[in-house]
């Protein structure tokens, strides 16, 4: 599957690391919510992670050789993939995985360089480069401090995150 070809809206989180992606997202999504917003949301990783307790069946299972594992019960659901420690996920694979019923939009943690819409999270204390300049996927830029350089989409306040939100809602129904 393209990304092109994703049936619902798809919005990047994207940042280096230590800029606040997670943060802002963690008060970003109850406001969405609150609006009526059914989420989802893939987070890339550069670290290995465990998502088992240590002795759990599917641990045991996962440990034995099984490469995926899908545990589920009437509170949740959790496939687990063993990836092969060299290769990245693929976006596109990875939004296939969605049960997409109900839902209206999928927001990404990371997954900077993918050619989806994204608001990029800047703190130019950091001395990080803007992504903007070089992304034209880049629709806005959320920051605690204006950048010294013109940035050519609109700027959010990342300590506002009921602004973010509202730019979300209008990016998602343009009027």
């Amino acid at each position: 599957m393209n990304l092109s070809d994703f049936s619902l809206s798809v919005l990047g989180f994207a940042a280096f690391s230590g800029s606040g992606k997670t943060t802002l997202l963690e008060q970003l999504i109850p406001l969405l919510r609150g609006s009526g917003l059914k989420l989802a949301l893939i987070k890339h990783s550069h670290h290995d992670f465990e998502m088992d307790k240590p002795g759990k069946d599917s641990d045991r299972l996962r440990k034995a050789g099984a490469g995926q594992i899908l545990l589920a019960s009437k509170y949740r659901s959790a496939w687990i993939r063993e990836g092969d420690g060299e290769t990245e996920p693929d976006l596109a694979e990875l939004l296939t995985r969605l049960d997409t019923r109900g839902l209206d939009l999928v927001l990404v943690e990371g997954f900077r360089d993918e050619p989806i819409p994204k608001i990029e999270i800047h703190r130019p204390s950091l001395g990080k480069p803007l992504l903007c300049l070089e992304d034209d996927q880049v629709i806005a830029v959320a920051v605690d401090r204006r950048p010294s350089q013109e940035v050519p989409v609109p700027l959010l306040a990342l300590s506002q995150p009921g602004e973010i939100s509202d730019f979300v809602l209008s990016w998602l129904n343009p009027a």
